[in-house]
């Protein structure tokens, strides 16, 4: 009798851990894409209030065993593709599309950091998710709402010099100061009427100046400085080589995340929307982030969103929308409604509209809201971890 019970209560024990294995009832069965990466949709119309056609496609990702990154289009900054063809072309298990962006030309529009480098600063205050990503150990995710600002300091004619940056990797502005580093193109880009510091070495130190040429070359192992007009203030005029510069980032951040977090992180992709973080729920987007209610939060959207479950598991969503018959897309409150679903802790609201687009094994898998999938700057890639 003492064995027959015992047996009993690891069969029990056994459909217990199958029942809650099982996906819930509002999600399709999981389907394994690779180690670590699961598959789900789902069509329930009480997703959304008032209920109607929705389709909303999910990637389940184990910390432990895939690699979480940002990649950007043509692998330069001003530039644009396809999330199938970054996919692709990066050799990922699955992708979705990133932060905001220009439609003109790719330009991102707030703060991006990328294989540890930042290539995009905004003073604008967004939602964004930090990403650290080890080739060991496991993929790491913060959350909060931030801003990023630049400067140069460089002791010249006596005297310690400090300033600021109008922009990253941007188009120049007359009576600014920009940074363009080795991820934005070959050279700055930029016509004459202008001054131009190479930068480069460890520490950094101007190696060239170039006054009224334009297209300065971008070291790898360096920047370059351009200012737009030909009458620099003070300080930079006393910028000559030879002179060690320092580039110091300053972060503003709303919930706590350590400017040494930022520094240290991989990756940061902005979005517009953080929609929770360490299980408070967020609503104060109009005031923290600028979101205008009527035409963004409260209004159904295609949406992507990333997040963390309650054990430590990253979600990707991607939630079709602006097709009445097949999938009408989510205000935030639904956002919320889902992310509750999924039992989130942090989640964050990134580019949608037609920009929304997931890929698995190469194949987008979503239905975007234009014709084809639109090209994007920059998408989150999902890749197996070595071993």
């Amino acid at each position: 009798m003492r064995a027959r019970r015992s047996v009993s209560g690891v069969v029990l024990a056994v459909a217990l851990l199958l029942s809650a294995a099982q996906a819930p009832a509002w999600l399709s069965p999981a389907e394994r894409v690779a180690d670590g990466v699961e598959y789900f949709r789902s069509t329930d119309p009480t997703l959304v209030d008032p209920p109607g056609p929705i389709a909303v496609h999910l990637l389940k990702l184990d910390p432990a065993r895939v690699r979480l990154s940002s990649v950007h289009a043509k692998d330069e900054i001003m530039g644009l593709e396809t999330v199938d063809s970054l996919a692709q072309r990066h050799q990922a298990i699955a992708a979705v599309n990133g932060g905001f962006f220009s439609l003109a030309n790719g330009d991102p529009s707030y703060v991006l950091k990328e294989a540890g480098a930042l290539v995009s600063d905004s003073p604008i205050v967004k939602g964004a998710v930090i990403i650290r990503s080890p080739s060991a150990g496991k993929t790491d995710l913060l959350f909060d709402q931030l801003s990023a600002h630049v400067d140069i300091r460089f002791k010249a004619a006596g005297k310690t010099w400090v300033v600021p940056v109008g922009g990253v990797n941007t188009t120049r502005a007359r009576g600014k100061l920009m940074l363009y580093t080795a991820r934005y193109h070959a050279d700055t880009d930029t016509a004459a009427n202008g001054i131009e510091w190479a930068l480069s070495g460890k520490p950094l130190r101007v190696t060239a100046v170039r006054r009224d040429a334009g297209r300065t070359p971008i070291p790898r192992d360096g920047s370059v400085l351009s200012f737009g007009g030909l009458n620099p203030p003070e300080g930079l005029a006393n910028l000559a080589v030879g002179v060690e510069v320092e580039i110091a980032t300053t972060w503003r951040t709303l919930n706590g995340v350590s400017a040494g977090h930022l520094n240290d992180a991989d990756d940061i992709v902005t979005g517009a929307g953080l929609l929770r973080v360490k299980g408070r729920v967020l609503n104060n987007w109009q005031q923290a982030e600028n979101l205008n209610p009527q035409a963004f939060t409260n209004m159904r959207h295609p949406r992507t969103i990333v997040g963390l479950d309650h054990r430590g598991f990253i979600w990707l969503a991607a939630i079709d929308g602006r097709q009445p018959e097949r999938s009408v897309g989510m205000t935030f409150a639904d956002l919320q409604r889902l992310a509750d679903r999924l039992l989130l802790t942090d989640a964050l609201n990134l580019d949608g509209g037609g920009s929304t687009t997931m890929v698995i094994g190469g194949k987008v898998v979503n239905h975007p809201s234009g014709a084809v999938p639109r090209p994007v700057s920059d998408a989150l890639l999902v890749r197996k971890r070595s071993p």
